[in-house]
């Protein structure tokens, strides 16, 4: 499956953590990241990663780009909803082509948990009935 991976700046810490924790899992998957997560997650784990610019630079709109053509199957997204960010629009397009094309996402710990253990147990095979080509 194609897991895209996005941590906003306060979050980042968060996403290295998780990748590490799940690491097993991940690394059986294609990923993707914006810029600072890419590289972040990329040196803890030693898991591969596209990595495209930073969120703020354009690169959620590069995921959002593989979402909206059925490239990505499951969207991993740690949101600080304290921090006012001016790409906020940006973010809720991608939110809303994650519901248009029933991509999961997950947008904190406790979503990214669940999804990931659905993962592992086959919960999100579907994807690959609906999405063939891409996984």
């Amino acid at each position: 499956m194609n897991i895209a991976l996005i941590a906003h700046d306060t979050k980042k810490e968060l996403m290295v953590q998780f990748c590490i924790a799940y690491c097993g899992i991940l690394s059986r998957h294609n990923l993707c990241a914006t810029g600072t997560t890419g590289n972040l997650v990329s040196e803890a784990t030693g898991l591969t990663i596209q990595k495209y610019m930073g969120g703020a630079h354009g690169g959620a709109q590069q995921i959002s780009a593989r979402i909206a053509c059925n490239e990505i199957d499951l969207l991993l997204f740690f949101n600080d909803p304290f921090t006012r960010k001016e790409h906020e629009a940006n973010e809720m397009n991608l939110l809303r082509l994650c519901i248009v094309h029933n991509i999961p996402v997950a947008i904190n710990i406790a979503t990214a948990e669940v999804l990931i253990h659905g993962l592992e147990r086959g919960d999100l095979d579907w994807r690959n009935i609906v999405n063939p080509k891409n996984n």
